[in-house]
């Protein structure tokens, strides 16, 4: 469906998350179940994405990861013991097992033995750097690639979060701290894939640690997140999502999303599969541009966001809404058409009241 020679794009626990809190989405599902480069197809549908982070964002953190993980990763494990387990030994020495393997599948199956071998040898630290975890998705396998994973003395697992962005006397910017939470509980979810395997299973910890830059330096400072409830809406979502396959089975014969196909093709292929946009999108997604312009076209009410598309139920164009609230359309004992014309009747008497000339709802 991605085209004979696009290699396909792997799904991270960004996307992942992404695709959680839009679940109604089956394009994005299609999309990203398929391995599809929505950057590239939003460039070749006319509506470049800007989603993304800038070039110096991704060194100013890769950066910034390197020092973190400097001496064996001596700094993240100081404040594991500080943030999470103080009542550990202190981890003065700690293991590195090298997780290097030949693809994905490889990198998740030396994962997996590194895990199990930690955890049957409990009484000392060791930090996985950027282990490999598998989650099934609508039926495909997403691979993800967390930035830390440590075992703790008691055999225990914690998800280790490094981002760029500082925290300022001891706080950060709430809705980054909000996505990097999202993110981390996708790893949870698929480190607890990983325990359930293991005889006895091992503790997942559903507080994990972010590290981040403190102030405006580059000395690195951490903090507890509990991610329980973020983790429990992200695996119900998941849950919820239309099989992969089952979509496919519904779209026309030959659909492709290649980027080199012809325009009016491509258009073609992509609304075959239907959308929800929300303004959450533009934030999320690369195809938010495209999916809002065909939105605004339609005039559909999701596009003012997911609460007012909640509160006015089965009214889905800006029109309906206008007709209901002129009384041209709509069932009167319908709480959504009732609250409408109520609030169209007082705009006309605060209107006539304030002396101007009433203009009908448009």
């Amino acid at each position: 469906m991605r085209g004979p020679e696009v290699p396909a794009k792997a799904l991270d626990a960004r996307a992942l998350a992404a695709l959680a809190a839009n679940p109604g989405c089956r394009r994005r599902a299609i999309l990203d179940g398929a391995g599809v480069d929505k950057a590239a197809l939003a460039s070749a549908l006319g509506s470049p994405s800007a989603f993304g982070q800038s070039q110096f964002a991704l060194t100013r953190g890769n950066a910034f990861e390197a020092r973190v993980k400097a001496d064996g990763g001596a700094e993240i494990l100081k404040l594991v013991h500080e943030r999470l387990d103080p009542a550990a030994v202190p981890p003065r020495e700690a293991a590195v097992p090298d997780l290097s393997a030949v693809g994905p599948e490889g990198r998740t199956a030396r994962t997996a033995l590194a895990l199990r071998e930690v955890t049957g040898a409990p009484g000392t630290w060791t930090l996985l750097d950027h282990p490999m975890l598998a989650l099934d998705v609508a039926g495909s396998p997403a691979f993800l690639e967390p930035d830390a994973v440590v075992v703790h003395p008691d055999g225990s697992w914690t998800v280790v979060e490094i981002k760029s962005f500082p925290m300022l006397d001891g706080s950060a910017d709430p809705a980054k701290v909000g996505a990097a939470a999202r993110q981390a509980a996708v790893y949870v979810l698929a480190l607890e894939e990983v325990a359930a395997r293991l005889e006895p299973a091992p503790r997942v910890r559903h507080r994990v640690l972010l590290v981040c830059p403190k102030d405006f330096s580059s000395l690195p400072t951490a903090s507890a997140v509990d991610v329980r409830r973020q983790r429990a809406v992200t695996a119900r979502q998941l849950a919820r999502l239309t099989r992969v396959q089952d979509i496919a089975d519904s779209l026309p014969e030959g659909t492709c999303f290649a980027p080199d196909r012809p325009a009016g093709e491509l258009t073609s292929a992509v609304e075959s599969v239907p959308a929800m946009y929300a303004p959450e999108c533009l934030a999320a997604c690369e195809l938010a541009f495209h999916c809002r312009d065909r939105s605004r076209t339609v005039g559909a009410v999701t596009t003012l966001g997911r609460p007012v598309r909640a509160e006015l139920g089965g009214l889905t164009t800006v029109d309906d809404v206008l007709s209901a609230a002129r009384g041209e359309s709509g069932d009167p004992d319908d709480p959504a058409v009732a609250a409408l014309r109520r609030a169209a009747a007082l705009r006309q008497e605060a209107l006539a009241a304030a002396g101007r000339e009433v203009a009908p709802c448009r």
